[in-house]
């Protein structure tokens, strides 16, 4: 069930799904939802927490590939992000900055389940940079885990614009500024 929540979740958002829209994307009976799940919420956040650690956010393995040098890396991601969510045009983002946008005012449960996978998203984006810093690929000498939130944050902006404006122009001018200007 937690698959068939994830893709419901990220096709339709919380808000634009219930229960029975998941169950029958799940291929179970909706009464089955409640012997797992105390509610909605509590599947929105196990939801994400699979997303996160499942695989479903494989590109993740980008920014530890051994054949390619820290900075490449980090330049390799966020192409290859912006690359998926240009093959789906633009009409959605990951899950985690989905539900942030949807969900963190209103759901301390979910808030706090971002938080922890914004903090870890965070420190692989950081343990990136910082390797590239320690190759002298990167003449920054700034803390590489604060630069990494700070990157992230900056990522997830472009994302949201690129779905508002329908163009990968946010995502470009990110990667370029990115590359030429902060970690060059």
């Amino acid at each position: 069930m937690l698959d068939a929540g994830v893709q419901t979740f990220s096709k339709s958002g919380f808000n634009g799904c219930s229960v029975q829209d998941i169950t029958d994307a799940a291929g179970v009976p909706k009464g089955s939802f409640y012997n797992h799940f105390e509610s909605k919420e509590a599947l929105a956040a196990a939801a994400l927490e699979h997303y996160w650690t499942s695989g479903t956010c494989d590109q993740l393995g980008i920014l530890t590939c051994a054949s390619l040098s820290p900075r490449q890396r980090l330049r390799r991601y966020f192409e290859v992000a912006a690359s998926d969510i240009a093959k789906v045009n633009f009409t959605c983002g990951c899950l985690v900055g989905n539900m942030a946008a949807e969900l963190s005012d209103h759901s301390p449960v979910i808030a706090a389940k971002l938080s922890d996978i914004f903090r870890g998203w965070s420190r692989q984006v950081g343990a990136c940079i910082r390797d590239a810093q320690a190759a002298g690929e990167i003449q920054s000498t700034a803390d590489p885990y604060q630069l990494g939130a700070f990157v992230l944050n900056a990522w997830e902006g472009a994302v949201l614009r690129a779905r508002i404006e329908k163009t990968e122009r946010p995502l470009r001018q990110f990667v370029e500024t990115l590359f030429t200007s902060l970690l060059h």
